[in-house]
């Protein structure tokens, strides 16, 4: 019975957090995104909150609220979602999500060594979606031209994961800060 009770609560609080987690992802790709100088293509602080998402919630809550917002923002700044692009950062925000359980950032112990690889970690999927696989997405579904897309998607690539670099590892570190480690808390006599 218990063990309902938590997964019961376990999933309404992803619900919630997809919820809250695409609003905010939302607001921060509308409001709070820098121009590059490269067409279609800006500096993205909300590449910088996802990390501390997925590690709280996971893979499935990180996948669905950067791609819930992230198509909300194009729809409502473009018109229509770039689905290849979209696509791409839901499968971002999965892979983000399987940190979780590598980072235990729950336990309030983050250590040097865990927020390097994290970061060499961030950078390999970064490229692997924003210069391998976003890129050829828009060549093979849009046909647009290779020169453009292969440009835009190394900005990106580099764009993001300088934000997820300086401002993920910010909120990781605060975040972590708030938990309380494990085995701190002893029995009074």
């Amino acid at each position: 019975m218990v063990q309902e009770l938590n997964k019961k609560s376990d999933s309404i609080q992803s619900v919630v957090a997809t919820g809250i987690g695409a609003a905010i992802i939302f607001v921060l790709m509308k409001f709070v995104a820098i121009p590059t100088g490269i067409p279609n293509t800006q500096i993205n602080v909300a590449e910088g909150f996802l990390p501390l998402l997925a590690v709280i919630y996971g893979p499935v809550t990180a996948g669905l609220a950067i791609f819930i917002g992230h198509a909300l923002n194009d729809f409502v700044t473009y018109g229509s979602p770039w689905w290849t692009w979209v696509i791409v950062d839901g499968l971002v925000g999965v892979v983000f999500g399987f940190l979780k359980n590598r980072l235990k950032i729950q336990t309030g112990v983050l250590s040097t060594a865990k927020l390097i690889w994290f970061n060499i970690y961030q950078i390999i999927v970064n490229f692997i979606g924003w210069v391998l696989l976003a890129p050829t997405g828009d060549i093979l579904i849009y046909h647009e031209p290779a020169t453009k897309v292969y440009v835009q998607g190394i900005t990106t690539w580099l764009v993001n994961s300088i934000s997820v670099a300086i401002i993920g590892t910010l909120l990781l570190v605060l975040y972590s800060r708030t938990r309380t480690k494990h085995g701190s808390l002893k029995k009074e006599d």
